[in-house]
């Protein structure tokens, strides 16, 4: 199956925000299918880390389709806090993945850690696994990150998730504050997809 041209994907998410993103980076040659197309839930994702998560994702959309899917776990780890919530960010967001109330844990959490965190610069990257699977079989996972560190309050209306809260590296503005074009240029998505490319 990897030998062969991909022109036809799943992509397995049903984050809009994500789905948008995903888009936005495959080449325009490839047919681009939806979870939402075929009315399907996402799997309970059991895995340990972000590639194995990212692996239960494909290979279940691809069985229940037939298509060969991408998809992607991605997160936010926070050196202060031992790097959480890493794996369980969506979920820091409750049932309905609400990422107001995931950001306000994550003050909640820095402030019970250390009160005078603000003065300091808190590290944190962002996380993204992106694998590729026909069926049962893994065609490639990598991984790429974005580092950066937190802001002292959310800023941003733009993008989704956390990123109203992360400032990457040597730039001032918060992903949230970004035009998508300048994050989709630099963020641990951009840095997967460079390495997962030549699989499609």
């Amino acid at each position: 199956m990897s030998k062969q041209k991909i022109n036809k994907l799943l992509i397995g998410t049903n984050n809009k925000g994500k789905l948008r993103e995903i888009r936005s980076l495959l080449p325009k040659s490839i047919k681009i299918h939806s979870t939402s197309e075929f009315n399907l839930k996402s799997p309970v994702e059991n895995g340990k880390t972000f590639k194995e998560n990212s692996l239960i994702k494909s290979k279940y959309f691809s069985k229940k389709t037939g298509l060969v899917c991408l998809a992607d776990d991605s997160g936010l780890e926070i050196d202060f806090l031992g790097k959480s919530p890493g794996i369980y960010s969506a979920r820091w967001g409750g049932r309905h993945g609400d990422f107001t109330k995931a950001i306000r844990k994550v003050y909640s959490e820095l402030n019970k850690k250390d009160k005078n965190w603000k003065n300091k610069k808190i590290k944190a990257r962002f996380i993204c696994a992106l694998s590729i699977s026909y069926l049962n079989q893994k065609i490639a996972c990598v991984v790429g990150k974005a580092e950066g560190h937190i802001s002292d309050k959310p800023r941003g209306t733009n993008g989704f998730g956390y990123d109203p809260i992360f400032i990457p590296s040597k730039k001032r503005k918060t992903f949230g504050e970004m035009r998508p074009s300048q994050k989709y240029k630099i963020d641990h998505r951009f840095h997967a997809f460079k390495k997962i490319r030549k699989f499609l």
